[in-house]
């Protein structure tokens, strides 16, 4: 953090947890589910919660509910979440908790009496980073994801979700949809550090989402021969690296010919992953984004085409999101008419929008970098972030 971070009374939380996670190899921050700095993050938050007088309660789907007020219907939720991409920034989810809790705190200061119950929510595994399924902790408790296979899926090191979540005393037993915890929610606010430049190019510290881009993910598997990589000639190799390489050109191509949409490999590995060992097999991941569900499948089904779609595996698929049109209105009204936008990246926002009313505030990023270490907000944006956050819980309580 910069000493101009520090001088932030309000943002105390981003110095407190600015040494948990930090990856030296990576740089940023590596936090990932159930892991060590997940853990400390999680003890943090409940800690930090009570010290405001909150009752903190931890679902059935490994979310973590901080309440003002008794839990019941018709709450005002808000939050994020804790976890982090693999070297990923210090403000992606952490923003949207630590200004949630700062938000409650100054409500709390200024005498407010609620006339309905808040809970400040971090919800499980938002990034998706160790298990590969993005927004795991909401989408168990709406229904999205199948608790079957959540407890299936498997980290990079063969460990289970299941067997993962009983090292640290979880029981997955009784995950599943929780309509209970749905119902009360009246609606959903989530603060978010932008991922892009649309503020930047607007000159506006904050910003309400409008929508969601479609977006999925998929392994590919690309199968062939392993060998000696010194006692093989070139030309009598069946290297499965070098179709992947191809296969990684073809999605960019693809994706330059769909206007507007993302396609990105961003991990591949070799198997048995020697540097003197020509590959038997090399499995790459996809994620592939469009302004519209009908124009993600086109762009996924055009890169399927040129690579091979026995090769293709779909591990998750999240629909276009539109948020509460009339929600997004009356938050961007309260901000004195803050700009609309829509959003290239997921959210849990996004994946509570067909159940609950949602909304979404986004705090200006002056690099327009995110998922990486130069992810960053100024002090200043940071605070009118919390302060346009309390005036809408304020509005709403």
């Amino acid at each position: 953090m910069s000493t101009t971070m520090r001088s932030g009374d309000q943002l105390t939380g981003m110095r407190e947890i600015a040494q948990i996670g930090r990856d030296s190899r990576r740089g940023g921050y590596s936090r990932s589910l159930w892991q060590p700095a997940d853990m400390e993050l999680r003890a943090w938050f409940v800690e930090r919660a009570q010290r405001l007088g909150l009752d903190v309660e931890h679902d059935r789907n490994g979310n973590i509910w901080a309440w003002w007020g008794i839990p019941g219907p018709n709450a005002i939720a808000t939050g994020s979440h804790l976890d982090s991409v693999p070297g990923g920034g210090p403000f992606d989810g952490p923003l949207g908790v630590i200004s949630a809790l700062e938000a409650v705190a100054a409500l709390k200061k200024s005498g407010l009496r609620p006339s309905r119950p808040l809970a400040v929510i971090v919800f499980a595994e938002e990034e998706g980073s160790r298990f590969g399924v993005a927004c795991l902790g909401s989408a168990l408790m709406t229904g999205r994801l199948d608790p079957n296979r959540a407890r299936a899926l498997t980290d990079e090191a063969g460990v289970s979700f299941a067997e993962a979540a009983r090292r640290v005393g979880f029981d997955t037993s009784g995950m599943g949809p929780d309509q209970a915890a749905l119902e009360r929610i009246a609606l959903f606010i989530e603060l978010h550090v932008e991922q892009g430049r649309g503020l930047i190019e607007l000159g506006s510290a904050t910003a309400v989402a409008s929508s969601i881009l479609a977006h999925g993910r998929w392994t590919l598997t690309f199968s062939g021969q392993g060998n000696h990589a010194g006692a093989t000639a070139m030309r009598e190799r069946d290297d499965p690296m070098i179709a992947a390489a191809r296969a990684v050109l073809s999605v960019q191509e693809a994706a330059l010919e769909h206007p507007g949409a993302r396609a990105t490999v961003g991990r591949i590995s070799a198997n048995p992953g020697g540097s003197n060992v020509i590959a038997s097999s090399v499995t790459m991941w996809l994620d592939a984004r469009a302004e519209s569900d009908q124009a993600t499948r086109a762009l996924v089904a055009d890169i399927a085409e040129r690579v091979g779609a026995d090769r293709f595996h779909e591990d998750s698929w999240t629909p276009e999101v539109r948020f509460d049109p009339d929600l997004a209105r009356q938050v961007a009204a309260t901000l004195d008419e803050a700009p609309i936008l829509p959003s290239g990246a997921g959210h849990d926002a996004g994946i509570l929008a067909d159940r609950v009313p949602t909304a979404m505030i986004f705090v200006r990023n002056p690099t327009g970098i995110s998922h990486a270490p130069e992810e960053w907000a100024e002090l200043d944006d940071c605070l009118a972030g919390i302060a346009a956050l309390e005036r809408v819980l304020r509005s709403l309580l």
